[in-house]
């Protein structure tokens, strides 16, 4: 093959790379924002059935729009309040009594089992005596200082995005109709209406979809803030309002809140404590998976549920937490496109 002036050719494809190149950085630098508003229009799908509900109810639109951002915003404001203050002093109290807590737990008998099971394989005595030394040795403090100005940049920020996603997910739910109004001129007049269902049906499936984990996650908290206060837990709230967080993740989210509230109050309240609060998260597991999440979510995605671990697995590997939450959804309306537009066309072939 012949090629003509190489030169311009080869200056036209290193331009060519580097504009590439160029937009792949900036997509990675407002990968933050992007985050905030995909977690904001995520929200606002989810506000959306409760909007709908309201003006089935005879409310007009404006109303109705007012009702949910109004329940949404004293929502944001009440675990907040709720939340934030009970953590900063739970978590100042922990951080004061750190090193007695680590002096006593050698004497716990749960730490004296454990130690004669393990044998002379591990020293755990002496393990416990080294992480005591260092934290009643203020100067190691110090060394964190640069650690703990971190924190608090993370901390900040951290309130920042969630005060911008609040933002977003008031804007996106108060112009929802008018942003996909739009969306659907961009599509030639021939093929909108068909684009126009099947959006609503994704819309609306990943919107029933965050309303059903909301709904998961808030009755896992609930429930284990009621039991943590029945049996006398430490920090029932902090705790609880860590379950419901965790329980946001699909699939693996109440595994993980019933291995970090269980340690939580073995490590500040007691033995028992820990195992009824255990006890309680495998009764409730195997409610949750047999009853309550099957009625709750098929309403929402009807997909196989091997089709279900695979999303979440792959979205988790790819996005972390946050892409565990939309894979399910996304792959519902893959489902669902395949369905109403790959096969047709296979069959007319």
């Amino acid at each position: 093959m012949r090629i003509e002036r190489p030169f311009r050719l080869g200056f036209v494809a290193a331009l060519g790379v580097g504009l590439a190149l160029l937009l792949m950085t900036m997509i990675g630098s407002l990968a933050t924002v992007l985050t905030y508003i995909g977690v904001a229009f995520f929200l606002s799908l989810g506000l959306a059935p409760a909007v709908a509900f309201l003006v089935r109810r005879r409310f007009p639109q404006w109303a109705a729009l007012l009702t949910v951002v109004v329940i949404f915003l004293a929502a944001v404001v009440g675990v907040t309040w709720a939340v934030v203050p009970s953590l900063v002093e739970q978590t100042s109290s922990f951080v004061k009594g750190l090193p007695d807590l680590v002096k006593n737990l050698t004497t716990q008998p749960w730490f004296v089992w454990i130690t004669d099971q393990m044998g002379t394989s591990v020293d755990m005595t002496a393990f416990i005596k080294q992480v005591t030394a260092w934290v009643s040795n203020p100067a190691n403090f110090t060394n964190v200082a640069g650690g703990l100005l971190n924190v608090g940049v993370g901390i900040a920020t951290g309130v920042t995005g969630t005060i911008v996603v609040v933002i977003l997910t008031l804007y996106f739910t108060a112009s929802l109709d008018s942003i996909k109004s739009f969306a659907y001129t961009l599509v030639p007049r021939s093929k909108r209406d068909t684009f126009a269902n099947m959006a609503e049906q994704i819309t609306g499936g990943v919107g029933k979809y965050v309303v059903g984990q909301i709904a998961l996650a808030a009755l896992n908290g609930l429930l284990c803030f009621i039991v943590l206060v029945a049996i006398g837990g430490k920090a029932a709230i902090v705790w609880a309002f860590v379950a419901f967080l965790l329980a946001l993740i699909p699939l693996i989210g109440t595994v993980v809140s019933c291995v970090v509230v269980s340690m939580s109050q073995l490590l500040l309240a007691s033995p028992l404590t820990a195992l009824v609060i255990l006890i309680y998260f495998l009764i409730y597991m195997q409610i949750e998976a047999y009853v309550i999440s099957p009625r709750i979510m098929n309403k929402a995605v009807s997909i196989p549920g091997s089709v279900v671990v695979i999303a979440a697995l792959a979205g988790g590997t790819l996005m972390g937490v946050l892409g565990a939450l939309v894979a399910i959804p996304i792959a519902a309306s893959i489902i669902l496109i395949i369905k109403q537009v790959v096969v047709p066309r296979m069959d007319l072939e």
